[in-house]
């Protein structure tokens, strides 16, 4: 893979996570604001959050020896 098509890639993930945690500020501030979210619901979502933080780590590291 050539270093430019990894660095485009490196790109749309470090946007879409953007997007995502954009999403995920406003539906926490809608929720705390209106107490709508029950606590299985904000467990769960933190232990989506680390499974997306652990997956994107793995990322990192994939495309990091990629550019080695």
């Amino acid at each position: 893979m050539s270093s430019q098509r990894i660095s485009q890639a490196m790109e749309r993930i470090d946007a879409a996570l953007a997007r995502i945690e954009t999403q995920a500020a406003l539906a926490r501030h809608v929720d705390a604001s209106r107490n709508l979210a029950p606590p299985e619901l904000v467990e769960r979502h933190e232990a989506l959050r680390e499974i997306v933080d652990t997956s994107l780590a793995e990322l990192d590291s994939l495309i990091e020896r990629l550019e080695r």
